[in-house]
Parts: structure tokens; C-alpha cells; sequence
């Protein structure tokens, strides 16, 4: 991305101030809490003015385009849109367990993971920070960042808000979760996820395409989409990976994960308090080649 231009021409700065208007009455999620984050009170997400975030160090567990041999800059942000009931890691999501940090310090975290060598950024679990995660970058590159930043969110997004991150993401990395909206609220709290979470994926594509990669097999560019199989059929694999094969095409990567165990408020929930079997996850696997996938990764 060329972040130099987005600099010198002030349109960074006019998307970075236009996000922190809405925090006045924050709308950056499909839940419109209406909070006024800038005096401090906070929503769903249980988000304030300043960023928060748990860690941020190189990994080198994500998909193989991401990772590569130097590891991707991960930035695990504390909260999230989503109350998902088996959320492997709700000590950061629910909990809001991490670290306040203002936004400059947010701008040297990156310049010293880019520093480090790292294929990427990787923002994790970043909607929420939209507007901080913004101002950072402007703060970020008159010091030379330069990375390329990953998106790796639930899905549960505004088109809206997702605009304004166009020319400074250059890899979406999100979940498809569910197909079903009564599943999606009951187990995530998360009124309208379907319908949110296909326009959001939709401009995801919209803005980078489908996944590039350069000559070492690092993702350059493009869309990665997640999709996590639950128990007892719950994510509604087939209807999304039909989706996904009809409007975004199959030549979409698909990365599909199987590491599903019962965390959190899941383990008093018969219908999810086990993990899945891995007959449930080669009937998804064999879905790929159902519907003509050619390109992403499943586990063994």
C-alpha cells in the first residue's frame, strides 16, 4: 500500500478525524451502542477512548501466506464486538484482560515489529480501534512504516466503517462464522450476523480482490476468509461455503479450521460442550471440493 500518498495528500488524516467522530456516539459495529467513548462510557465491546491490547509480538501460526519464515506482527486487541459463548480466548475479549496504551505508543509497537522483520502487521480483533488504529498509522509513517497491514477480525463489521480502511489494508483475514442469524445471537450475540457479515465480506473483496501472492508465497494483497466448523452443523457450512462459491467466486482462499474445543460458557452447553469429531470436519473439508474451491487450507 502506498501509505506515503494517503499521508502527503491529508486524506489519512481526514478518514482518521472522521472515525473518531464516531465515537462520540459510537456506531463502528452493527451494534450502534450509541456510547459516548470519547467521554469515556463504553459499549459492547467494552472499549474506551485508548487503544487496549493484550500483546503485541511476532507469531508465526497463522496461514502460510501470513506467516511465511519471518512470522506476521500480531496485535491482539483486548474487547471484541462478538460475546461469543466459546470463545477460546475471553480473558482478552470478554474479560478486557490487556493494556491501555495511547495511540503513539500503538505507532511504535508497529515501527518495532516492522523492525523485527515481519512479513506483516496483523491486527487482531481490531474493529473496535478503528479510529486509534488510524491515527497510529498516520503517527507511524513519517518514521518509515511501511508494512502491510492484515485485518483479522470476526466479520461482524459496517461497510461504512470499512471504507475507510481502503488503500491501507492490504490483506482482509475474516471469519465466516454463521449462515443462521438464531445461532449467530444465541451463541454470539450477534443480531444480524448473516446479512452484516456477507456485505462486510463483500467490500472486504470489493477493496483488495482476491489473494495475491508475491514469489516467496507472501500474501501481497487480497482476501483470506475463516470459517471455524462447530459442532452438530451449528456455523451452517454449507450454505456459507455456497455463498462464498456463488458471489465471491471459488477461486476465494478458504481457510478451514477445526480447532474447536468447549471454552468459556460452552462447557455448560450440551449441544457444544465437546469438540467436533473429525467425521464432522471431513464432511465440511469435502464440501470444498463439492463446490469447486481451488485455492486455501484445511487442518489435519
Amino acid at each position: 500500500m502506498d501509505y506515503q500518498a494517503l499521508y502527503q495528500s491529508g486524506e489519512l488524516l481526514l478518514r482518521l478525524r472522521e472515525a473518531y467522530r464516531w465515537l462520540a456516539s459510537c456506531d463502528l459495529c452493527p451494534h450502534e451502542c450509541g456510547v459516548n467513548r470519547i467521554k469515556g462510557e463504553r459499549g459492547v465491546c467494552g472499549a474506551g477512548l485508548k487503544p487496549k491490547i493484550a500483546s503485541a509480538n511476532v507469531h508465526k501460526g497463522e496461514e502460510p501466506p501470513i506467516s511465511g519464515s519471518r512470522g506476521s506482527g500480531t496485535v491482539f486487541f483486548s474487547g471484541c464486538s462478538l460475546q461469543c459463548v466459546f470463545c477460546q480466548n475471553y480473558p482478552i475479549s470478554q474479560l478486557g484482560n490487556g493494556e491501555e496504551i495511547t495511540t503513539r505508543e500503538l505507532a511504535q509497537r508497529m515501527l518495532k515489529l516492522q523492525r523485527r522483520g515481519v512479513h506483516n502487521i496483523n491486527f487482531v480483533t481490531p474493529t473496535h480501534f478503528l479510529p486509534q488504529i488510524l491515527a497510529a498509522l498516520w503517527l507511524a509513517i513519517p518514521h518509515g512504516f511501511s508494512a502491510p497491514i492484515v485485518w483479522n477480525s470476526s466479520g461482524y463489521e459496517k461497510v461504512d466503517a470499512l471504507r475507510l480502511l481502503d488503500g491501507v489494508v492490504s490483506v482482509y483475514l475474516p471469519d465466516m462464522k454463521y449462515s443462521d442469524d438464531v445461532t449467530a445471537d444465541r451463541l454470539s450475540s450477534a443480531t444480524g450476523y448473516r446479512a452484516c457479515n456477507r456485505l462486510a465480506v463483500s467490500e472486504m473483496m470489493r477493496q483488495v480482490g482476491h489473494l495475491v501472492l508475491d514469489d516467496a508465497g507472501i500474501a501481497n494483497s487480497g482476501v483470506i476468509i475463516r470459517h471455524l466448523v462447530l459442532p452438530g452443523g451449528l456455523a451452517g457450512s454449507r450454505e456459507t461455503l455456497r455463498w462464498i462459491a456463488d458471489y465471491l467466486g471459488t477461486e476465494t482462499h478458504i481457510s478451514l479450521m477445526k480447532q474447536y474445543f468447549p471454552a468459556h460458557q460452552a462447557t455448560e452447553m450440551p449441544e457444544i460442550n465437546h469438540k467436533i469429531t473429525d467425521d464432522e470436519y471431513e464432511d465440511v473439508a469435502e464440501l470444498l471440493e463439492e463446490f469447486d474451491f481451488d485455492n486455501g487450507w484445511v487442518q489435519e
